[in-house]
């Protein structure tokens, strides 16, 4: 039996405090994918001088967790990874430093130190805001109408292994429209549970097509406002670093 190697050298330190981060996909940078987004966080944390633990082996790399990250081609408001550090830190100097060493349009806007509990089990909803240009709020509206009086309303995507049809209504929390400030254009609100498969915005705009054939003749412009506990008496996310930070709602 060959006898199993080991990793030469001392082991990597110990990780002593663990780190979450809320950041922002903005402009341009909606169009980077979540690999474009780790590179460049791996690079941004050796620039900002950040602590970074390692896993052991023969292949370390950093103990960063990432979160339900947004479909590429989305902006947003709220995104989140973990990170675990070999040297106590101060999350504010993290976060200036981190949001210094990234590009514009990666915006890092909040870092906590984790308290006890899964952030991945808090992120139970988000909320999404799409702006749709060339389409009048009447013709929209009609749409979410015929949506929501709906039990069901199933959509068919391709996956990894292969296409799978799923329920949209049963993931949507709320839907509601408004008036643009630019003429013609409307602007659509959903909040929708995390589910699997997870509902995404294009999949609630495939299911607002089957109910009047909506047409915009351009994508909208999708932005996640935020994501988090949902609080069913509102239909609103809260904040999922609240507990972290010592406040309700996790």
């Amino acid at each position: 039996m060959a006898r199993q190697r080991t990793p030469e050298g001392p082991p990597p330190a110990p990780a002593v405090q663990k780190l979450r981060v809320r950041y922002a996909k903005r402009g341009r940078l909606r169009f980077s994918s979540t690999r474009d987004f780790q590179r460049a966080l791996e690079r941004a944390l050796r620039r900002a001088g950040v602590p970074m633990a390692y896993s052991a082996g023969f292949h370390p790399h950093p103990k960063i967790s990432y979160a339900n990250a947004a479909p590429t081609g989305t902006a947003s408001e709220a995104e989140y990874f973990e990170i675990s550090v070999t040297d106590r830190v101060e999350p504010e100097s993290v976060r200036a430093a981190l949001d210094e060493a990234l590009p514009d349009g990666l915006d890092v806007l909040e870092v906590v130190e984790a308290g006890p509990g899964s952030l991945a089990d808090r992120l139970e909803a988000s909320d999404w805001v799409m702006e749709f240009r060339g389409v009048e709020q009447g013709e929209l509206q009609r749409a979410v109408d015929g949506l929501l009086a709906r039990e069901r309303a199933e959509v068919t995507r391709m996956f990894k292994t292969g296409p799978k049809t799923f329920d949209v209504r049963g993931a949507v929390v709320s839907l509601s429209t408004a008036a643009s400030d630019q003429p013609g254009c409307a602007i659509l609100r959903v909040v929708v549970r995390h589910t699997t498969p997870a509902v995404r915005p294009d999949d609630v705009l495939t299911a607002l097509r089957a109910e009047t054939e909506l047409a915009p003749p351009t994508p909208p412009l999708v932005t996640r406002l935020a994501q988090g506990p949902l609080q069913p008496a509102t239909a609103g996310v809260a904040d999922p670093l609240a507990a972290d930070k010592g406040g309700a709602g996790a």
